[in-house]
């Protein structure tokens, strides 16, 4: 929970997408239809855009917080800078994968 309080604007905004088909998909797993499955790609497209762009700002950060340093050193604080800027990534494949998993259930009952 420490690293979600600790997260940037961006880091958020990219975590919040990946909700989005999250609840599509299990929208879909309830109520199936074409027109749910054709938006589920869509914003699944849109949460790996989102997640890479999250892991993207937080690698920036970390660079510039290197950069800014006396000593070039892979220390402690660059370590945790860099696995808090891989939790977007985590957290948005992670809900997509819930999420194709419960299209792969509203599939099964379509008939």
């Amino acid at each position: 929970m420490e690293v979600v309080a600790n997260a940037g604007v961006m880091a958020l905004a990219s975590m919040f997408v990946g909700v989005l088909p999250l609840t599509l998909g299990v929208v879909y797993a309830i109520w199936p239809n074409e027109q749910r499955l054709t938006l589920m790609r869509t914003l699944s497209l849109a949460t790996v855009f989102a997640a890479v762009a999250g892991v993207t700002v937080g690698f920036v950060s970390e660079l510039l917080f290197i950069s800014r340093s006396e000593t070039i050193t892979f220390s402690r604080q660059v370590a945790i800078g860099l696995a808090e800027s891989l939790v977007p990534l985590f957290f948005g494949f992670g809900c997509l994968t819930v999420a194709w998993l419960c299209v792969t259930i509203g599939l099964y009952r379509r008939p």
